[in-house]
């Protein structure tokens, strides 16, 4: 939607019901986010869900990808054609995992590590400039009420 039709549109509505609505606001909040993050990544050929999957990935916890599908909140069916695109580029690889053969982890190659390193920087800046508007401390503390909120204690 052009810049100028969604100014107008939305002044004519912050005013409605949803302005309050804690969940809208998120929705909201996150639909203006993604699309930010997702122009930066196309560059990378990365969308924010393969990026994510990416990412985790690169990490430690060799992840299966039942697990990568609980922790996005994914449908297992999305993260199997995620896993299959990175895989095809030779981004990631499927090994057995070693504690249920049964399973995957999904481990990212050399070329994964590298383009997360490289996609890492391009998701800042588009963070950076989603949420500009925020102080550094705003943003410190609506990453701790959003942490809150993903990971409640049990």
């Amino acid at each position: 939607m052009p810049k100028a039709v969604d100014a107008v549109a939305v002044s004519g509505l912050r005013s409605s019901a949803l302005a309050d609505d804690l969940s809208f606001l998120l929705a909201r909040a996150n639909a203006i986010a993604l699309a930010a993050g997702n122009a930066a990544l196309a560059e990378h050929g990365l969308k924010a869900r393969s990026y994510s999957v990416l990412v985790l990935a690169s990490g430690e916890a060799r992840p299966s990808q039942r697990e990568l599908a609980e922790f996005l909140r994914l449908d297992p069916s999305q993260v199997v054609s995620l896993v299959d695109e990175l895989q095809t580029r030779g981004l990631v690889q499927r090994q057995p995992d070693p504690s249920d053969r049964r399973a995957n982890v999904v481990v990212a190659t050399e070329a994964g590590r590298h383009l997360v390193s490289v996609a890492r920087e391009s998701a800042r800046a588009a963070e950076e400039r989603a949420h500009a508007q925020l102080s550094p401390e705003e943003r410190e503390t609506l990453a701790a009420l959003l942490r809150a909120l993903a990971f409640p204690e049990d």
